[in-house]
């Protein structure tokens, strides 16, 4: 087994272990997209019309994909958290990858969120969401949710590499809650003013969550959008290939060039 993947398995159980000791962030994480789909479903749901969907049914893969974007918060969170009470400085001293930290961390992030999804989507399925397409588009779905999760968190890890301060990784990260609102997560984009929906529709969470609802069925693709949106499929993993492209290395180098 090579250095990257012997060290990263070791940082994937430490980080699992974390996680597990921290039972009051999980449950948040894991309670928040389902009381989310509740009230946006049940409150907004009979006021919002969307073309060719029943609102529900166009929110879960929404919710899907913002709660996938708040890796960006918890990567960053985390990060910070380890460089402020010295952990990250602990680690350098130690014969291992650079990388193995890192990767370590956002595989173990994306295993919780392939394990939270379950209980959201059989939520979703009780509120009336359904898998209108086929089996194999759905596994597809998943997949590209769990990509896009996962080139979130290095996005959040090298944030939280550079804030080194929990408090303000919190702070910070809390203003990523304003991503999915300026996108199509929750809302169709056609009815937005010119200069917003180019905006919204070049936001990487349009694409994934348009191709999330092609895939389950939910809705079509809207007509006339920007060129991810209108691409979903190959705009989602565009997007995920630029993200990866370019927070890994950045991630990667920043976590070992330690407070000098």
């Amino acid at each position: 087994m090579s250095t990257l993947a012997y060290d990263g398995t070791a940082m994937l159980g430490r980080q699992l272990r974390r996680m597990r000791n921290n039972p009051g962030l999980l449950v948040l994480t894991q309670t928040m997209p389902v009381s989310m789909l509740l009230f946006f479903g049940y409150v907004f749901g009979s006021a919002l019309a969307v073309p060719g969907a029943e609102y529900r049914s166009f929110l879960v893969p929404g919710l899907l994909v913002a709660t996938a974007a708040g890796g960006v918060m918890t990567g960053m969170f985390q990060s910070a958290q380890d460089v402020h009470r010295g952990v990250t400085d602990r680690f350098r001293t130690l014969p291992m990858s650079r990388a193995a930290v890192p990767a370590g961390q956002a595989v173990a992030d994306v295993l919780v969120t392939a394990a939270g999804t379950v209980p959201f989507l059989l939520v979703g399925l009780a509120v009336g969401w359904r898998v209108e397409g086929g089996a194999l588009e759905a596994v597809g779905a998943v997949a590209l949710l769990l990509l896009f999760r996962f080139a979130c968190v290095w996005i959040g890890m090298y944030l939280g590499l550079l804030t080194r301060n929990e408090e303000a990784a919190g702070q910070l990260g809390g203003a990523t809650f304003l991503l999915p609102l300026l996108s199509s997560a929750y809302i169709p984009t056609a009815g937005l003013p010119d200069g917003l929906r180019t905006v919204a529709e070049w936001n990487p969470i349009s694409a994934v969550a348009t191709a999330l609802r092609d895939l389950f069925g939910n809705a079509p693709v809207p007509d006339g959008a920007a060129w991810p949106v209108a691409h979903p499929v190959a705009g989602s993993l565009g997007w995920c290939a630029v993200l990866l492209v370019v927070f890994v290395p950045l991630a990667v180098r920043q976590y070992g060039r330690g407070r000098g």
